[in-house]
């Protein structure tokens, strides 16, 4: 690592270190650090910052995450430890004493300091324990000097004066419910505040105290997520029988968590007559601290509760700014909660005392996995869907308003004792749910607009009758077909992936309303763009069907590797079975077996109330054969799909060649800009998918790979024995790589895209794996391409350095999958392990006896390291891998010009369209610049004349 680079991570009162020269050559990630990273982007940049100062430096590498209360402080350094297997110090256990505000003066920095010398000392420590329920501190827990490699310190002032010294890389993470709650009080105050009196209001240590120290951080994280449903709560909730009806648990020994709540619900001070749960704020007391969400944020479908993850901490002083500015707390309540966790589940014991009553309440993040439980556990009901909050309304009213609102009425006046307006369930009443903007400007302050919409745009109908036809053809007509009259309006923006979800699931709740069922769906847009994604995620919510265009493959053009092509679809089987959905009869959906390519069977589908949804998600879902018959069309964007046009642009960048994003586009995607995109438009729903599947920790797989031998049974010991299932592939990994970018003189996966082969089809890996100790940690699938792709990556000049040819043996349970891998020219096999559970990869290794035999070198590092040296031509292709690749190469160019070739009438007759579309574009654009030239040029053959006649006169 280069003396600039570490002048860089050490500057601004970075502490002292140790500088050990590097023979490398390669540029460090810390060299280009951007101003303003996503928190996805930021995560992976701190991680790689981390291991970079590790190997550069000796002694413990320190690193503080500081910004304001609920913006992912503490989130990114849960992300960051379970790849790394950080420290992480609270800030929060350094009160002193029982305050309740959080400024400076209330924080034990001495104690701090303390703890952090004694670390990079290499001294044992003892960090202090805060309950915040007692309020005083109760303890101290041991901190091993020796253990500790990296320390974060986490907290509002992390990055202060007193610690900067200490910290070796300082981050700062804004946005999150910060940025969301000023948009929702400037909204619900207007503009007669200015956003630094705002500012001060809510949060009023932020600008004095938090805000200077953020500059000084050298990765910069805008923090967007606010509330998301992909990560849902399910809740199930009933009365209890008896106030102790959790005794038979207590008895049993199963261990209890007890917790005393205060709920408030602000009311903000432009409310009106309806008062609506979506204006209001609520604030979650526990002992000293404040949790803050936005409005009533959950869907019900049926018996069930469906709630975001979106609540955050903040501190009282918020809660007395908001009071301040005039919002009041119209309803208040003691929550007493006795939970007991059973795994994958939880039972609470609910007491409100606003209501007298005692409830069960099952939670989980899998919606069949609570239902099941609650069975198990004798939870069945009757069932309760309405918060407390709804009850306690239904119970005591809505409680008026203390002054008349800002823009008050008579009608308002008489309409101020009206029943609020909250979510029910999906299969009676739409629900839309309260989400605030995300803004983007200055990267410490929240962004603001001028105008803010409180809720979301709500989807209405518009009738497809022509106003032409009379009373009596109207009465006449089929009574169904009124039902397929009236079609969704299309929303008139994009949106990001989790307003999207939202969005998706509150369309089929008014569909569902207007038409009953069936329902079907269509979700499309490019490879990798995250439909899969969205459509499980929808299922999950709803509980409805999802079928994988995919299904529909003809074996005959899987064979010829034409996965993106519309004729490659079974468009007559697809009708039939979107006709038998449409009028509610059983229907066989095929099942295609991409290992083998042909079609392995059929599953019945049966339309229910159980089954009234059914999604079908594909490339091409949104193609007008098939999207006419849909009553919901999503177009999704973004993903992998965005992330190789970037990377590709990144390439060219290196080596002097600058090329736009449609340029990348039209080369590395042609399909999706000819036969894709054009559908897309007609969407009734467009969103953007922002989340990185590339470089989030989310989509991550803890890997640990070995040359051990391992017997076969001693495998299959290892996992579920019901839930086992074997497959085996062979595969071709081709490395691609573009000339001219700088290398250390040896190929690394970093500086190559790589492409697999695997049954026939093709696969892209763009990231290179982090290596943590003993851990691969990479992506937990690659993403599929078409062989247009990797001819229009070959066409943009890159080029094959290095191949890898497999066989692999995987055996996997649900949890845990071994996988055998066969390599070619290399004597013995290789194991990996792999799944999303760190602690679970690692007791499986264990189990098979392979600690100590652990590597993380690569298998292009293995490959490369077997071939004999010296034998590299100027190209960086080892001459005994030469042959072999330009053979690949041949292959898939042949199997794409042979794709492109035959293209059906349809394809044609869609391309003719397209020109004839194009040339009156032009024609439309040459008749504007004709009259734009004929207005120029009569103004200035005027002005000419005048002024000649004027001329003419003075003289």
């Amino acid at each position: 690592m280069d003396d600039e680079v570490l002048q860089r991570v050490f500057q601004e009162g970075g502490r002292d270190y140790i500088h050990q020269p590097s023979t490398s050559t390669s540029s460090s990630i810390l060299q280009s650090l951007p101003l303003h990273v996503s928190f996805d982007h930021g995560c992976y940049l701190l991680i790689k910052s981390i291991q970079e100062l590790r190997a550069a430096k000796e002694g413990l590498v320190t690193v503080g995450i500081g910004g304001p209360s609920g913006s992912g402080k503490t989130s990114l350094a849960e992300k960051v430890t379970s790849v790394i297997g950080c420290t992480v110090i609270l800030m929060e256990n350094y009160r002193k004493g029982a305050e309740e505000s959080n400024d400076l003066d209330s924080i034990d920095f001495e104690a701090l300091v303390s703890n952090m010398e004694d670390l990079m000392k290499g001294k044992d420590t003892a960090v202090p324990v805060f309950d915040f329920q007692e309020k005083r501190r109760v303890g101290s827990t041991i901190i091993r000097g020796t253990l500790s490699g990296v320390v974060i310190v986490d907290g509002t002032y992390a990055l202060h004066a007193k610690l900067r010294s200490l910290l070796d890389i300082r981050v700062a993470v804004v946005g999150g419910v910060h940025f969301s709650l000023l948009s929702k009080v400037r909204y619900d105050i207007g503009d007669s505040c200015s956003l630094d009196n705002l500012i001060d209001s809510i949060f009023p240590l932020f600008r004095k105290h938090i805000e200077p120290d953020l500059h000084h951080a050298q990765i910069r994280i805008n923090n967007s997520f606010v509330s998301s449903f992909r990560e849902a709560i399910y809740k199930l909730k009933c009365k209890s029988e008896s106030p102790n009806g959790h005794s038979d648990y207590t008895e049993s020994g199963q261990e209890a968590q007890t917790d005393n709540f205060i709920e408030m619900y602000l009311r903000p001070p432009s409310a009106n007559e309806e008062a609506r749960i979506n204006d209001w704020i609520k604030v979650r007391q526990s002992g000293i601290r404040y949790y803050l969400s936005l409005g009533d944020q959950r869907i019900v479908d049926k018996h069930f509760i469906i709630r975001p993850k979106a609540e955050f901490e903040v501190g009282k002083m918020t809660l007395g700014g908001l009071l301040q500015l005039g919002y009041n707390v119209v309803v208040s309540y003691k929550r007493e909660s006795l939970t007991f966790n059973f795994g994958e589940v939880s039972l609470a014991f609910e007491t409100i005392d606003s209501l007298g009553e005692t409830f069960m309440v099952v939670r989980g993040s899998n919606r069949k996995t609570v239902g099941a439980e609650a069975l198990r556990m004798g939870v069945c009901g009757p069932w309760i869907i309405k918060s407390y909050l709804e009850l306690i309304l239904e119970q005591n009213g809505v409680p008026r308003l203390n002054t008349p609102p800002p823009l008050a009425s008579t009608s308002m006046a008489r309409n101020q004792e009206r029943a609020i307006s909250a979510p029910r369930p999906i299969r009676i009443t739409p629900n839309f749910v309260n989400q605030l903007e995300d803004l983007s400007q200055s990267w410490t302050r929240s962004p603001t607009k001028s105008k803010m919409e409180p809720v979301l745009a709500t989807w209405h109908f518009i009738s497809t009758v022509p106003s032409s036809a009379n009373a009596s053809d109207l009465a006449t007509a089929d009574p169904s077909s009124f039902r397929n009259n009236m079609q969704l309006a299309p929303m008139p923006d994009s949106y990001d992936f989790d307003r999207g979800l939202l969005l998706a699931v509150q369309a089929i709740q008014a569909l569902l309303e207007s038409k009953g069922l069936p329902i079907i769906v269509g979700i499309g847009g490019p490879s990798g763009s995250g439909k899969t994604s969205l459509a499980h995620k929808m299922s999950n919510i709803i509980g409805c069907e999802v079928v994988s265009l995919e299904s529909y493959y003809k074996s005959e053009h899987v064979k010829d590797y034409k996965y993106d092509d519309f004729s490659s679809l079974d468009l007559s089987l697809l009708s039939k079975n979107i006709n038998d959905i449409r009028k509610s009869r059983r229907t066989k959906i095929p099942i295609f077996d991409l290992e083998s390519g042909f079609r392995s069977g059929f599953r019945d589908l049966e339309v229910s109330e159980d089954c009234g949804v059914v999604i079908f998600e594909g490339v091409y879902a949104l193609h007008p054969d098939i999207r006419l018959s849909l009553d919901l069309w999503i177009a999704v964007v973004g993903g992998v799909h965005s992330h190789l046009i970037s990377r590709v642009q990144r390439d060219k960048n290196r080596v002097g060649c600058i090329m736009s994003q449609i340029e990348v586009m039209m080369a590395v995607f042609p399909m999706f800009q000819q036969h894709i995109e054009p559908h897309l438009v007609h969407a009734h729903l467009k969103i953007r998918n922002d989340f990185d599947p590339v470089l989030s920790p989310e989509s991550s797989l803890f890997v640990l790979k070995s040359n051990k031998q391992v017997d076969y049974q001693d495998i299959l010991e290892i996992l579920e024995s019901i839930k086992v299932c074997s497959s085996v592939q062979n595969f071709i990994d081709i490395y691609l790589r573009l000339p001219g970018i700088p290398s250390n003189g040896y190929l690394t996966e970093g500086d190559c895209i790589r492409v697999r082969i695997c049954e026939g089809r093709f696969a892209l890996l763009i990231r290179e794996p982090i290596r943590e100790g003993n851990f691969i940690i990479q992506p937990k699938v690659d993403f599929d391409i078409s062989i247009s792709t990797v001819i229009g990556l070959l066409n943009l000049g890159y080029q094959a350095v290095a191949y890898i040819e497999a066989s692999a043996f995987i055996y996997q349970d649900g949890k845990i999958l071994v996988e055998v891998d066969n390599l070619q020219d290399v004597p013995s096999p290789y194991i990996q392990i792999k799944g999303v559970d760190k602690e679970a990869v690692v007791a499986a290794g264990s189990m098979l006896r392979l600690d100590g035999s652990y590597t993380t070198k690569s298998y292009l590092q293995i490959i490369l390291e077997s071939l004999p040296a010296l034998e590299i031509n100027s190209s960086g292709v080892h001459t005994q891998q030469a042959a072999r690749l330009q053979e690949l190469v041949e292959f898939i160019q042949s199997q794409g010009s042979s794709s492109s070739s035959e293209s059906s009438p349809g394809r044609e007759g869609a391309a003719i369209d397209n020109a004839i579309e194009d040339l009156q574009c032009r024609i439309k654009k040459l008749e504007r610049w004709q009259t734009i030239n004929t207005v120029l040029w009569t103004f200035l053959m005027s002005a000419l004349i005048g002024y000649s006649l004027y001329q003419r006169r003075r003289r």
